[in-house]
C-alpha cells in the first residue's frame, strides 16, 4: 500500500485455537439496507509491520482490542461509512485460519494464537457503528524479510519451498503456479465464508515492485506453463488476471453481497508509452511492472470497485492528481465498476514532501476536484494512525468541508 519503491522511482522521473464467533449469518454493513446517498468515505487500517494497528506486536487481547475500537471511533467521528482492515498481511492471518499461522504483528511470534478473534470483533464493530468493514488481503507476500527458517514452522510456505521467490530481500509466493493461486485463493475465501464482511480488498501488490539489478526467477514456472504466450510480460499479466477472475468467482458463490474491489498504485500505463495511458511520467506503470492490467479490470467489470492510489498533489509533474482523477473516471464510466480515489493522508504537514502538502487544505482540494465529475463515488484515506491523529489537521479540514452531512458507501450494480 506505500511502496516505497514506487514512490521513490516516481519521484525520480519528475491455526488456531481460537474459534470465531458464528457471525455467518449476521446482517451486512449499512449498505445492504440501500438507501442512502451512495459516497465512499473509507480508511485503511495497516498491519503490516504494525503501521497501524496494533501500535506494537506483544499487547494483550484487551489492550488490542481497545486500540482496534479507538480507530473505529475515529472513523466514525470523522464522518467515515467504511474501514479497509489488513487481515493478511505476510502469508498469515488475522482470525483462527485452518490455512495459515496467526500473523506475528499480533504477539511477535508467528503462529501464537492472540486469545481472541480480530477480524471477528472488527466486523461486528463495524457494524454496530454503521461502518462497512472490507477486509484486505494481500495475496502474494509472504515476508518482509527473506529468510524462510524464520517462518513458523507450519507455514505452508516451507511446506512448500518451491512455491517461494525470494526478491529484493523479501518472500513471496509465485503467481505463475496455479497451486499457488488455488491456495492464496481458498486461504482468502475462508474469510469471506466465515465473516459477513462487505467486500474483499487487495491493493497494489500482484507481482513485486521492480529493484533495479534483480530478477524475479521465475523460469521454471514459466518454462511449464508459460507456452502459447508471445512473451514472460504476457503470461504474468495472465496470471494475476487469472487470480482476479478466479477470485470475484469465488466470492459471488459463498457470498453474492460482498463486494470485490481492489486498490492499484495510480498509473496503469503513461500516454508517452500506450496512447490510452494517461498524462503522466511515471517511473513504475502498473501493467508493465507489476503485470497487473488495471485499466482492463475497470473497464470489463471483473471487480466492483477500483480504488487508485492517487498520492499525488494537485499539481505534481509526474502524476498530477488533477489530470489521472479524470483519466479514471473515464475508465470505468460505462463499466459498472465504481471509483473511488485513494488519498495520501499520510504526506499531510510532512515536510520531506512538496510544499503542497504542508497546506492542511490540499486533501480538501481533492474532493472539492472530484465533486465535479460524476464518474467518481468517493474517496480512501491511507491511514488510519493519521485520522485517529490527524497531525496537520487535514482530516479535520476534509470532514468540514465534506463530511457534515452522514453518507452511506454505495452498492454495487449487478455485473453483466
Amino acid at each position: 500500500m506505500f511502496a516505497t519503491a514506487a514512490l521513490s522511482a516516481l519521484a525520480a522521473t519528475p491455526r488456531a485455537s481460537a474459534a470465531p464467533r458464528d457471525l455467518s449469518g449476521a446482517p451486512g454493513g449499512p449498505g445492504r439496507g440501500g438507501a442512502a446517498t451512495g459516497e465512499m468515505r473509507g480508511m485503511w487500517v495497516a498491519t503490516v509491520t504494525n503501521r497501524d494497528w496494533p501500535s506494537r506486536p506483544g499487547l494483550g487481547a484487551d489492550r488490542q482490542r481497545a486500540e482496534l475500537l479507538a480507530h473505529l471511533d475515529a472513523a466514525v467521528r470523522a464522518g467515515l461509512n467504511t474501514v479497509v482492515f489488513q487481515v493478511r498481511p505476510t502469508a498469515d492471518a488475522l482470525w483462527p485460519s485452518p490455512h495459515e499461522p496467526w500473523s506475528q504483528y499480533l504477539t511477535g511470534t508467528q503462529g501464537r494464537d492472540p486469545g481472541w478473534d480480530p477480524l471477528g470483533t472488527a466486523v461486528e464493530e463495524a457494524h454496530a457503528r454503521g461502518l462497512e468493514l472490507h477486509a484486505w488481503f494481500n495475496p502474494y507476500r509472504v515476508a518482509m524479510h527473506a529468510d524462510p527458517a524464520r517462518l513458523a514452522a507450519s507455514h505452508p510456505a516451507r511446506r512448500n519451498p518451491g512455491w517461494v521467490v525470494p526478491y529484493g530481500g523479501r518472500l513471496y509466493y509465485n503467481p505463475g503456479l496455479p497451486e499457488v493461486r488455488a491456495f492464496v485463493r481458498e486461504a482468502m475465501l475462508d474469510a469471506v465464508r466465515r465473516y459477513p464482511v462487505d467486500a474483499v480488498h487487495f491493493d497494489d501488490y500482484f507481482y513485486p515492485y521492480p529493484v533495479a539489478g534483480q530478477t524475479f526467477d521465475d523460469d521454471l514456472a514459466h518454462d511449464t506453463h508459460g507456452g502459447g504466450f508471445p512473451d514472460r510480460a504476457a503470461w504474468r499479466r495472465d496470471n494475476v488476471d487469472r487470480l482476479v477472475r478466479e477470485t470475484a468467482a469465488g466470492i459471488r458463490e459463498i457470498r453474492p453481497g460482498t463486494r470485490f474491489g481492489i486498490s492499484p498504485f495510480g498509473v496503469w500505463r503513461n500516454a508517452d508509452v500506450d496512447a490510452r495511458g494517461s498524462d503522466t511520467s511515471a517511473g513504475v506503470q502498473t501493467y508493465d511492472d507489476l503485470y497487473a492490467d488495471t485499466r482492463r479490470w475497470a473497464r470489463e467489470n471483473w471487480i466492483d470497485y477500483i480504488c487508485p492510489q492517487l498520492y499525488w498533489n494537485i499539481g505534481f509533474a509526474a502524476a498530477d492528481y488533477a489530470k489521472l482523477l479524470p483519466w479514471w473516471a473515464e475508465v470505468v464510466r460505462g463499466s459498472g465498476t465504481q471509483l473511488y480515489a485513494g488519498e495520501a493522508l499520510y504526506k499531510a504537514g510532512d515536510p520531506a514532501q512538496p510544499a503542497a502538502w504542508r497546506d492542511p487544505a490540499e486533501l480538501s482540494r481533492h474532493l472539492t476536484l472530484a465533486a465535479r465529475d460524476p464518474g467518481g463515488r468517493g474517496h480512501v484515506f491511507f491511514a488510519a494512525r493519521e485520522v485517529t491523529a490527524d497531525p496537520a489537521g487535514a482530516m479535520a479540514r476534509v470532514t468540514a468541508d465534506h463530511y457534515r452531512r452522514p453518507a452511506v458507501a454505495p452498492r454495487s450494480r449487478d455485473r453483466p
